[in-house]
C-alpha cells in the first residue's frame, strides 16, 4: 500500500538530483577525485619520490688512474647525457607525476648541467661554467605544467658540483690532453608542492650532510655532497605534518649510514613534534639487498621510522647507463628497493595505497634508471 506514494516521490528527487548533478562543474567533480580527498575518517595526502637519474654513469672518471683517461672518460659522460635525451625523458617523467597527482614531491638527482672553455685550473679552485646545456628542474616544470595542473618549487638543495675538462668530440687531438671544453655538473635535490590542491607549506630547510664521501679525481680530493631538504606542510585541512627528502651515499654504506643518522638525530631534519613523512633514494633496504648496505634503512627503522611504500613491483635499477631502448636495460634488472617513503607517528599516520611508475619505457626511453614511488598517506584527525 505504502510503495505507491514512495515511488512517486522518489522519481521526482531522483530528476532533481540528476539535474543538480548536470549541473555542477565536471571540473570540481575531478578535482574531489584527484585531491585524494577523504574516504573516511582523516585526510589522505599523496606523496611521491622521483629520482631523475643525472644522465651518465660517473664511475670511470671516478677511477680513471691519468689525466688523460681522466678527460676521456669525462667526454664520454657529456656524451651519455646526450644520448640519454632528458627534454624527451622529461615528458615522461611529467606524465607519471600528472598521473598520479602527488601532492609534495621529492625529487633527487636534479642535474644542471654547464659548459665553459678548457680551463684545467676548476680542478683546484673550484667549478666556474656558467653557460647551462640541461637544467632539468627547469624542463621537468616545463612539462608539468603545460595543462591545468601546476606544480611549484618549495625548496632546491645544491648537492655535489664538479667541473672538469672533457673530451666530447672524441678526438684526442682538439686540445690538451684531447679536452675540447669542460663539463660542469650540479646535482640538486628539490621538493615540489602541486599549486591550487589545498597546499599550504612553511619553514623551508636544506643543508648537506656533515658525513660525505671524499674521492681522489685527477689527483685532487673531491667531496661528494649529499643532503636534504624539508618543509612543514598542511593539505586540505590536515594538522601540519614535516615533509622530508633525501638522498643518501650510493657507493660507501658506512658513509650512507652515518648520514641516514644525522636525518633522526635530537636536531635532524627528521625529528620533529609534527608527524613526519620522510622520501627519496636511501640506497639501503632490509631485505632486497645485502650486508652493509641495510645499515642506514635499519638505523632509519630503529629511530622509530616505518616504511610506507610498496615492493611489488621493485623499483630499482637499471643496470645500463644507457636509457635508450635497446641499449642494455631492461625490466628484469629492478631486483631490490632502494627508494621509500617512510613515516613516525604510526597512530597518525597510515598507508593508504601505494604504486610504482615508470618501470616500463615510454618514447623510445626509459624514464629514469629507478622507477618512481608513489604512496597515498592517510592522517588522522
Amino acid at each position: 500500500m505504502r510503495s505507491a506514494p514512495t515511488r512517486r516521490l522518489f522519481g521526482p528527487a531522483l530528476a532533481a538530483l540528476l539535474v543538480i548533478a548536470l549541473l555542477l562543474p565536471a571540473a570540481a567533480l575531478a578535482k574531489q577525485k584527484d585531491d585524494h580527498s577523504d574516504h573516511g575518517k582523516g585526510k589522505v595526502v599523496g606523496t611521491m619520490t622521483r629520482n631523475l637519474y643525472l644522465g651518465a654513469d660517473l664511475t670511470p672518471a671516478i677511477l680513471a688512474p691519468t689525466v688523460p683517461q681522466f678527460v676521456a672518460a669525462n667526454g664520454q659522460i657529456l656524451r651519455e647525457v646526450t644520448a640519454n635525451n632528458f627534454p624527451v625523458r622529461a615528458k615522461g617523467l611529467a606524465a607519471e607525476i600528472l598521473k598520479a597527482k602527488p601532492d609534495l614531491v621529492g625529487l633527487q638527482e636534479v642535474a644542471l648541467w654547464r659548459t665553459a672553455p678548457v680551463n684545467f685550473e676548476v680542478l683546484a679552485k673550484g667549478p666556474s661554467a656558467t653557460t647551462v646545456r640541461y637544467d632539468y628542474l627547469a624542463e621537468l616544470l616545463a612539462e608539468l605544467n603545460r595543462g591545468p595542473d601546476r606544480y611549484e618549487v618549495v625548496v632546491v638543495q645544491n648537492e655535489f658540483d664538479l667541473e672538469a675538462p672533457a673530451d666530447e668530440d672524441n678526438n684526442p687531438a682538439t686540445g690538451p690532453f684531447g679536452a675540447d671544453i669542460n663539463g660542469r655538473l650540479t646535482m640538486r635535490d628539490v621538493i615540489l608542492a602541486r599549486r591550487g590542491a589545498g597546499i599550504h607549506t612553511k619553514n623551508e630547510q636544506s643543508a648537506n650532510f656533515t658525513t660525505n664521501l671524499v674521492v681522489t679525481v685527477a689527483g685532487v680530493p673531491v667531496t661528494v655532497k649529499r643532503g636534504w631538504t624539508a618543509t612543514d606542510a598542511k593539505v586540505r585541512g590536515s594538522d601540519w605534518f614535516r615533509f622530508v627528502n633525501t638522498h643518501l651515499e650510493a657507493f660507501q654504506p658506512l658513509v650512507r649510514q652515518a648520514q641516514a643518522a644525522e636525518l633522526v638525530a635530537p636536531t635532524g631534519p627528521a625529528t620533529s613534534d609534527l608527524p613526519v613523512v620522510l622520501v627519496g633514494d636511501l640506497n639501503s633496504d632490509d631485505d632486497t639487498v645485502t650486508g652493509a648496505d641495510r645499515l642506514a634503512y635499519e638505523t632509519l627503522l630503529a629511530a622509530g621510522m616505518v616504511e610506507r611504500s610498496t615492493d611489488d613491483p621493485l623499483s630499482c635499477c637499471l643496470d645500463s647507463s644507457l636509457l635508450e631502448v635497446g641499449k642494455g636495460g631492461s625490466e628484469a634488472d629492478f631486483d631490490h628497493q632502494v627508494d621509500h617513503i617512510m613515516t613516525r607517528d604510526p597512530k597518525v599516520v597510515t598507508l593508504e595505497d601505494s604504486a610504482v611508475s615508470g618501470i616500463q619505457p615510454v618514447n623510445g626511453f626509459w624514464n629514469s634508471d629507478h622507477a618512481g614511488l608513489f604512496s597515498a598517506l592517510r592522517f588522522r584527525d
